[in-house]
Parts: C-alpha cells; structure tokens; sequence
C-alpha cells in the first residue's frame, strides 16, 4: 500500500512540538477508573486556554469510546467533547483524537471479544461522522502493551494471564484498528493514522539471551502487522499459528495493510528492560520466567544498560521508514529531573532529524500530570505526578517544564542552569565534578547548619543541584557589604535563605536581634537578589496570625501576629515583596524530620523511650509538616519561578497534645509520662495563637500527615 503523506514536509528544521492529555480509562474487575475524572479536567474550564499558551502544534486528546458509548445502542451527548474539539481548533492546534486508551471497551464488550473490532470501527464512525473535520486520529493506544497488562499478566480486565489470550487481545485490537480507520476515511478520506506504541528493548544476561531475542522481536508486532509485514517467513508466524490463532485472523493484516502515516512513539525511563536470571538480586515483584528459567525483569537503566533513544528510534527508522513522532515523552521525579528529560529528549531528536530520520514531532507528556500509574492503575491511592502543569487540589497552575516545552515550542531552546547537568540515568553522571569545574550559577544556600538549611543541603545532593551553603559564620546577613561581596564572587543563579531568629519567647526581650535576622536581613537579600537577577526565596511562620480562625489559614488571610517573633516575621514578608515581589515567601508549621533531631517528634520520642516526662499544651491547632515534602515542594515551586507567598504544610490540623498521642501509638509507647497542659501553665512569655492550622488555596497538596509520619518512622535515625 502506497504510503500517505503527512503536512509536514520540513526534513531539516526542528521537529514540531506537540502536547497530549493522559486520558486512560481502564477497567480492573467491574471497576473503570478515568484519568481525566482524577485530574478534574471535565469539570476545570479554561485547560484547553492554557495548553494553547505552550505553543504546540497538535494534541493528543480523548474522544474516548468508554466515555461516550457506555452502553450499546445509545445516543451519544457529544456536548463536553464538541465545545472542547471547538476551543481546541480555535487555538489553531489539530487534535488527535484517541478513541480507546488502554482501555478494554465499554462494559458490553472487553478485548478477548470477537466483535470487539467491528463495535469499535462502529464508534470510530460516529465519531467522524459527528466530527468530519477530524484529520488524526489513534483508534486505540499501545496495543500491544495494552494486550500484555490485559492478557498476560492480569492486571487490567479481562484478567488473563497466558500468551493465546495476549495474542488474541492484539489481533483484535489491530483489526479494530484498521477497520476504524476505513470506517473514517469513507467519511474523510484525508483522515490519517498515529499509531502509538511503547518503543521497548529488552537486555539480559547470556544465558537468556534467547528470551531477549524474542521479546525485541515481538516489540515490533503493532507496526508490522499493520503493515503486512507478518507473512509466512515473518518471525511469529508460526508462534501465532500454535497458539490457536486462525490463519484467516493473519492473512486480514495481508489483504488489509494499513501503514501508519505516523509511528507514535511513547518512550519512558522504563521502557528498556533488563532479564536476570539471578533473581536473589532483586525484589520479589519483580520475578517472572518462562517454561525453562525464571528470572528477574527489572528497568534497564538500574544495571546500566540503556541503549538509549538514538539507538531505538535509527532501528525504527530503518525498519519502516515512516514519519516518527515522540507521542508520549514523561517522566516522574522531581521537577529539574522532568525537564532534563524532556531535554535530552529534544535534542536526541533534533539531532537524528539533521541526520536523515523523519523525526516529526516530540510531544510533553501529559499537560495535566497522571494519577496511580505507580501501582500500573491497579489501585486507587492518589498517588499523583505532575506535567507541563499541576492540577492539585483542582487548580491549573504551569510548572517549570511547561515553560521550558513553550520556549522550545516558540524558539527552538530552553537554558537553565540545572539542565546543564545531566539525568540520573545516564551512567557518568558525576554531580561532584560539576560543582568544582562550575562555581557560577550554583545555588546558594544560607543558614546550613538550621533544620531548613541542612535539609535543603541534602535534597540538592540527591536531586543533583550544585549548591553553595553558608553559616552565620560565612557570613552575616543583616551586613549589606558582606551580601552583596558573597553574590559577586559565587554568582548563584538563586538564593534560599533559611536563616531566621527563631527563640519565639526570648525574641520578647531580644527583639533587636530577632528584627535584625526576621527582618531586615530578608530585606537586604531580597533587594540584592532583585538588583542582579537572581531568584530568591524565603521563610516566614504561621505564628503571625493571630489564631481567631476556626478553620486553617489560607495565603489571603490578614496577618495579626501576637508576639514579636511573629511581628518580626509579618514585617520581613512586607519588606521582601516591596522590595523584590518576584520572590518566593513559604509560610510553614511545625516542622518534623528524620535528618535532625531538633523537632517536637523526636523530643517525645525521646522523652517517652526514657521514661521522662514531657509537658504537651492542650488546645493549640496546628499542620505539623514533614521537612523533606516540605524542601521538596519549597524546591519545586522556586525552580517553577513562583511568586508570593505561599502555604506549605502536610494535610490535616490538630492539636500539640493530640500530635503527641499519635506520635506515641505509632511509636508504641504508653501516654503516661506526656502531661498535658493548657497554654497558660506552659510558662511562655510569648503569647501563641490558639489556632495557625496553615492550609493552601495557591493549589498545592503536600501528603497527608499519617502518611508523613509513616515516612519519618521508616527513615527516621535511631
């Protein structure tokens, strides 16, 4: 079959960058989970505005057979989709419409069905029948993978889990497929096929070599059999034959061939795997085999064995030569790890377009974030990683690599000094040597021997951020001359100060020191940052209000502090914005961690472990927070480039002395020694609010307490 041309005929420029929404609806037992009911995006107004500020080209976007069509023979409301499709067009961006995203169908059907193919190409005519004007579409997603989580290990509906049933779910997701496409083109014959798939590689150790070799072979099965490459002489021809498949289910591919116009290909870190047969070396889930050796399937990339997208994407090309596109390209770690993805990603594929190999498009992946992929949506645990954007707790904010996709987008490049520095997962990372051959445009951390200080010093390390971090001693904040000395010489391309005066009862007598350090030295890094460019970031308290609220604080309640420490901090806030208003102002409560000892977890700890007692005031509200989400989220936001003031603390207010309970059942340890008392026989010379429960209305959500505490026992030093 001659090959379809595409509207894109630029061989040599940069490849187009496009934007997909994770939209999956599969089916676990009787259960559907629906991504985009997770991300709110049905019910949020003005997504489709905001996808439009990145610049993209086309989106991959859901006209969703399971959606639309949950019962046979209905009328379909297009009312949702239509406005949507519409606001999409009015952007001047062409969708893509996906019709099944790893999905199984609407309940009257599942893929081990026969009908399966035809009821598809039956929605796929109403969709182009309603919706003429559609030119791309991916009647269904990653086929073949779809198959093996449905037919092959069990995880998604029908739940079968041996190879004739995983290789019927793909015939019969490919016949649906091809018959989708010819039911859209009778109606637009223009209509053109983005074919998606995981673009895997399997390694392995010697003896499974053979293994290896059959699972690189059967990668390729989606394209080939659209292409009516499985022949006679094909590979898997006679696997499919001694399986049980019929002769006439292969020979519809042979007398129906339908070429993608574009291969779409998804790549993940995961996508490469690794077989070991020394499965003692690794976890439990992770063992497998076949009929002559069990092994262990892990990531590639965890043993050092990643060919890489260079590799994958030439034997693509050089199999098929058909126009290729990125489809689906994310990553869930932390923010500057997302973007060097994205990176490295762009540049692989710039490079290989320069090269000859139709590399059309790079896609981010997904604009909205996804939810429970780390139990593969076995589950339902909330377990939520953002994209180009954060949608949590229902509000769209961009994040950093949504900026860095629309620079790319609009100008081709992205600079960052943190993309300087490769992903962990390429194998010479070298974090150290960086940091001695590159003192400029390090960040530039002070106050590192403070609880903040040190546990931003260590997330750094671990995220791969070459740091500078200075003490009291290195440098005395409330000095102007010393600030703006200590700038020129490191050149940091960000300042996080987590300095503070932080006695609250001794500040009521000491109080020039504590504005010194509160206040006027914010003010003086702030305005030194401002004057040179440079990102700042900064730390108050909730005990600046007052504790008149009965419900938690948000961003936009008035500052009413009570003591002078709070006073201190509300005054260095005001000093900060009105000096630089592009820095970023954390309001946090009652930190806890694992990384020092210095918190109230650990005094009752201790207290208790020794048989001492331990005064608890009753009555006093509080959001204790867990440092490490604390500095993570602190991180993200500054790296995303926010402003203002924002709320960080874990979900959920209580009192100290019902913190105390809790820190102790989980702990094991008997009540008795913890005294409770009310705030008047706590002997404070500082007056505390009753209440500084802290929560956000900026749209951020750091994990629940009990799960905070879950985390801080299981790494907590002893």
């Amino acid at each position: 079959m001659e090959h379809r041309s595409t509207d894109i005929d630029c061989q040599y420029c940069n490849p187009e960058v496009w934007g997909g929404v994770e939209c999956t609806i599969n089916r676990v037992q009787d259960v559907f989970r629906d991504q985009l009911l997770y991300s709110g995006h049905y019910t949020r107004p003005g997504d489709i505005e905001r996808f439009a500020e990145l610049g993209i080209k086309k989106l991959r976007y859901p006209v969703l057979w399971e959606h639309h069509q949950p019962k046979p023979n209905t009328v379909i409301d297009w009312t949702w989709t239509e406005k949507q499709l519409h606001s999409i067009r009015k952007k001047h961006i062409k969708p893509i419409a996906g019709l099944v995203h790893h999905g199984s169908g609407p309940a009257f059907t599942n893929l081990a069905d026969p009908d399966f193919p035809k009821k598809l190409a039956l929605y796929a005519k109403a969709v182009a029948k309603k919706f003429p004007w559609l030119e791309y579409y991916t009647p269904v997603n990653e086929p073949l993978t779809t198959a093996r989580f449905s037919g092959l290990y069990g995880l998604w509906y029908p739940h079968s889990k041996d190879e004739p049933s995983f290789i019927r779910m793909l015939i019969h997701q490919l016949k649906g497929v091809v018959l989708s496409m010819q039911a859209i083109r009778k109606i637009n014959p223009k209509a053109k096929l983005v074919q998606t798939e995981d673009l895997s590689k399997t390694h392995s150790t010697s003896l499974l070599t053979y293994q290896a070799n059959f699972e690189n072979e059967r990668r390729w099965l989606t394209y080939d059999l659209l292409c009516g490459k499985v022949d006679r002489q094909h590979f898997f021809w006679n696997y499919f034959i001694s399986t049980g498949i019929d002769i006439k289910d292969l020979e519809f591919f042979l007398d129906n061939p339908y070429p993608p116009d574009i291969i779409g290909f998804n790549y993940y870190v995961t996508s490469e795997r690794y077989l070991d047969e020394n499965i003692n070396s690794y976890h439990d889930s992770t063992h497998g085999g076949n009929h002559k050796h069990k092994y262990a399937d892990v990531e590639a990339i965890r043993v050092n064995e990643l060919a890489g997208l260079n590799v994958l994407l030439t034997e693509a090309w050089e199999r098929y030569k058909i126009p290729i596109a990125i489809t689906e390209n994310h990553l869930s770690c932390t923010r500057e790890e997302q973007m060097r993805w994205f990176k490295e990603t762009w540049e692989d594929c710039c490079n290989l377009k320069k090269q000859g190999i139709d590399i059309i498009a790079v896609t981010v992946w997904s604009l909205l974030g996804a939810f429970d992929w780390n139990s593969l949506l076995t589950c339902t645990n909330n377990y939520y990683e953002s994209g180009a954007y954060d949608i949590a707790n229902n509000k769209i904010r961009k994040t950093a690599l949504g900026k860095m996709v629309n620079a790319i987008a609009t100008r081709g490049e992205y600079h960052h000094p943190l993309l300087e520095i490769k992903g962990w997962w390429n194998k010479n990372r070298d974090i150290n040597k960086i940091m001695i051959s590159k003192k400029e445009n390090r960040l530039l951390i002070i106050g590192k021997n403070g609880t903040l200080g040190n546990a931003f010093m260590k997330i750094c390390d671990h995220r791969a951020i070459p740091y500078i971090a200075l003490s009291r001693k290195d440098l005395d904040i409330s000095n102007e001359r010393q600030v703006r000395a200590i700038m020129d010489e490191d050149r940091p391309w960000g300042v996080i100060n987590t300095a503070g005066y932080v006695k609250v009862d001794d500040a009521e007598t000491n109080y020039n020191e504590c504005f010194s350090v509160n206040t006027i030295a914010p003010g003086i890094l702030a305005n030194t940052c401002n004057i040179r460019g440079i990102r700042f970031m900064t730390f108050s308290s909730d005990l600046i209000f007052d504790g008149a609220k009965k419900t938690a604080y948000n961003e936009n309640d008035i500052a009413k502090p009570l003591n002078i420490y709070g006073i201190s901090k509300a005054n260095g806030e005001q000093v900060v914005q009105k000096i630089n208003p592009e820095s970023l102002i954390i309001r946090t409560s009652a930190f806890f961690g694992p990384w020092d000892r210095y918190n109230f977890v650990y005094s009752i700890l201790n207290s208790l472990e020794n048989e001492r007692t331990y005064p608890v005031v009753k009555d006093v509200i509080v959001s204790p927070t867990y440092v490490p989400d604390l500095a993570n989220m602190a991180m993200d936001l500054f790296i995303d480039e926010e402003q203002g003031i924002w709320h960080l603390s874990n979900e959920g207010m209580l009192s100290w002395a019902d913190f105390a309970c809790v820190i102790a059942d989980r702990a094991g340890f008997k009540k008795n020694n913890l005294l409770f008392k009310n705030p008047e026989e706590m002997g404070w010379k500082a007056q505390r609010p009753l209440n500084s429960a802290l929560k956000s209305e900026r749209g951020i959500k750091l994990p629940v307490l009990e799960n905070a505490l879950e985390r801080f026992f299981e790494h907590r030093t002893v």
